[in-house]
This record gives C-alpha cells, sequence and structure tokens, in this order.
C-alpha cells in the first residue's frame, strides 16, 4: 500500500509539473493497447507503480485493484475463489512487440469488452468506484464498493471510455461475478442472413445465451470454406443442457469440444481468429461497426466477422471507403470506426482513440465541458476526444 502512495504522490508531482510547463502526458499501462492510439509527441506517464490487490471480498462480490494490476494478475485471484469479470476485457497481448500484459486501467480507460457484451453488459456496468488523479494534480474519490453508494452523478463510470482523457486513474473497484456451474458452444452452418434471423428468434426466448460469433470460416485452405454461426450458453446446468437440445432441434448443428470453444472464444475476445490476421487487400484496414442487433445484414462488398448477437460487425476495408461504410452504418442507426491498420503495416490509419467527428453534437459537448472540468489544460492524451467512439464499447 504504502508503493502506491508513492506512486501517486509521483505521479501528482508529474501532472503539475507537466501543467507548469504546458506539455502533454500520454497515460501507458502495459503498453497493449498503444495500437489504439494516434501518433502524438508526448511524454509517458506510466501505471506500472499503481499495482497491487488493494481489497477482496468474495462473498461480497467486490474486488479493488490499482490500476497498474495486470489483468492476468487479477483474473488468476478471482478464478481461485471461482470467480471472473463476466464482461471479458480483451488482453490484446500480441498487440506489440514488448508490451507488458493488459492493466486495469488501461481496461477501465478503453472500455473495451469481449464475446458477452450482449448479454452481461460493458466494463462500465461493473465498475462500482475509482480514483483518479485530475489535470490539477488533484487526487479524486468518486463512488464506493457498493452500488447503493453512489448518490447524484455515477462520475467513476464516466471514466470507462474516456480514454484517459479525464485523468490518472489510480485505483478501481469492480463488481465480480461467479463463474457458471455449466457452459456449451454450439456450431450452425448458416448464411448471414439466416443467423441474425435465428438469433433474434433465440434471444426472445428464456435461453442461458452469452456469445455468438458468425464467420465466413477459411481456416482450412484444402475445403470450402463455410458460414458458421457459433453460439455460447452459460448458466445453471440443467437450462444449459436445456437450451443446447431445444436449438439444435431448430436447426441442425452440433455441440463443439468444450477445450477447444474455450480457445476459440479468447482469440475472438483478442481479435486473434484467423479472419482478424490478414486483411483481404493490402490497402485495407480493420473497421469496428455498432449497430442495433436488429440491423439486417449491411450492403458493404466486405466480408464481415458478425458478434454481439448482431450488434458488431468486424470487416476489413481500405480507409477510402470510409464515407460509404459511414453512411451505411449510420443508415443502420449506427456507427463506424477504424479500429486499427494491419501489424507491421506503414498505412496511416488512425487509432480506435482517435478524435474523429461525433455522430452526436450534443454528446460531444458534453465530453468537451467534462474534459475541460477535469484537465483545464488539456494536458492528457492529446489527440483523443473522450467518447467519441464510446458507442462502440
Amino acid at each position: 500500500m504504502a508503493s502506491i502512495d508513492q506512486a501517486v504522490a509521483d505521479a501528482s508531482a508529474r501532472i503539475v509539473a507537466a501543467r507548469g510547463r504546458g506539455t502533454s502526458l500520454r497515460i501507458r499501462g502495459g503498453g497493449s493497447k498503444d495500437f489504439l492510439w494516434p501518433a502524438v509527441q508526448a511524454d509517458t506517464l506510466e501505471t506500472r507503480g499503481l499495482a497491487g490487490i488493494l481489497s477482496y471480498e468474495p462473498s461480497e462480490l467486490v474486488v479493488t485493484v490499482g490500476a497498474g494490476t495486470t489483468l492476468t494478475e487479477l483474473e488468476a485471484v478471482l478464478a481461485e475463489k471461482g470467480q471472473y469479470l463476466a464482461f471479458e476485457p480483451p488482453h490484446f497481448a500480441w498487440s506489440q512487440p514488448g508490451a507488458s500484459p493488459a492493466t486495469v486501467g488501461g481496461m477501465v480507460a478503453c472500455g473495451l469488452s469481449g464475446p458477452s457484451r450482449a448479454n452481461v453488459g460493458a466494463v462500465r456496468d461493473y465498475v462500482l468506484g475509482l480514483k483518479l488523479i485530475n489535470g490539477l494534480g488533484q487526487h479524486l474519490t468518486f463512488g464506493g464498493q457498493v452500488m447503493k453508494n453512489v448518490a447524484g452523478y455515477d462520475v467513476s463510470r464516466l471514466m470507462a471510455g474516456a480514454f484517459g482523457t479525464l485523468g490518472l486513474i489510480t485505483e478501481v473497484s469492480l463488481k465480480v461475478l461467479p463463474l457458471a456451474p455449466a457452459e456449451a458452444t454450439l456450431v450452425f452452418e448458416l448464411s448471414q442472413a439466416a443467423a441474425l434471423a435465428q438469433l433474434q428468434r433465440w434471444s426472445a426466448l428464456p435461453l442461458p445465451l452469452n456469445a455468438s460469433c458468425w464467420v465466413l470460416d477459411s481456416a482450412h485452405p484444402n475445403s470450402q470454406a463455410k458460414e458458421l454461426l457459433f453460439v455460447r450458453l452459460r448458466g445453471a446446468k440443467a437450462a444449459v443442457d436445456a437450451a443446447c437440445l431445444r436449438m439444435l432441434a431448430d436447426v441442425h448443428g452440433h455441440r463443439m469440444d468444450s477445450a477447444q470453444a474455450a480457445t476459440d472464444w479468447t482469440l475472438c475476445r483478442d481479435q486473434q481468429l484467423p479472419f482478424f490476421q490478414k486483411p483481404h487487400a493490402p490497402d485495407c484496414v480493420l473497421w469496428r461497426l455498432s449497430v442495433p442487433q436488429t440491423a439486417p445484414v449491411l450492403d458493404l462488398p466486405f466480408a464481415q466477422l458478425v458478434e454481439w448477437h448482431g450488434g458488431l460487425r468486424w470487416l476489413w476495408a481500405p480507409l477510402g471507403a470510409q464515407a460509404a461504410i459511414a453512411a451505411v452504418a449510420l443508415s443502420a442507426g449506427g456507427t463506424a470506426q477504424v479500429f486499427m491498420a494491419p501489424l507491421g503495416s506503414t498505412d496511416s490509419a488512425p487509432g480506435f482513440a482517435a478524435m474523429q467527428s461525433p455522430n452526436n453534437p450534443a454528446a460531444a459537448r458534453i465530453a468537451q465541458r467534462l474534459k475541460v472540468s477535469f484537465d483545464p489544460d488539456g494536458i492528457f492524451n492529446p489527440g483523443v476526444s473522450p467518447y467519441a467512439n464510446h458507442a462502440c464499447a
């Protein structure tokens, strides 16, 4: 605890000094999400000194950790008690040569959730409270360790998806959940349109749906590519077994081997499935589209991967297609952002966190007022706009 207190004091001093000099600071944890950020010049403010499990009450389903604590360490501690982070935050361990494991602070700041997002909620839904240092060097506390402690504006959740533009998170209190007693992954050979329609039907039923992924599977080059829908179920064993019987009676399919399914969902969480590994053309970048789950197949000439029961669409396309992609996403009631260029590419694609023109001017004005309130001199993470991409989190 003393080491974290010293790290907080050191960080506050650096922020005050940067403000006095009129210079900027780029907040960095393990560096696993460096590819999300625009290329700007700024001094680095590391969070690795803010590491440690500060308190954990398994019976209360609450854990408080330093922002520099790695996700690997936190998830290991939770697993010992049969608990986990239900929103499955991505680790992106592959993203940068020499990158350290992803941290809790980066998890909250980026606000990115994994395959189960559609059914269990987002990162922000599990943030009970946190502490952060604002642009004036003040160490502030928001929220608490139980939901009923929050009165007025729930400021702690504002930090999820703010990309570190409002301050340096120093510690976070999170709600955790018990591991589900049973899990199963079913696979169906369906076109995208048929898969989306079937997911909508299943979503209206009392089934323990947890995650879904539709993709054109070309993993076996010597065989014909197949359009496959993967659906993960989690819950009580009786509920999962009954759901498997019902869904396999609705549509012909099969149940995957559990170990293989677990590996594949982890790859999906971290964008490491074959679909994400190589663009379909050298000039393509990876796009991330957030649309209503009821949106139909998008009229775009690019291969797609669909998650979140239809609410998240991934595709590889050139930067020059931005106007067409944005128009299609908007017509479906959603948004589209560039997520990343291929690893090793010299493409000038902006990072996911780069400042972009928001679809909602009123929300943009609110975000800017928040920025001025927390960081009046614009010290933190230059080139990034809070919540510019938050619709996709």
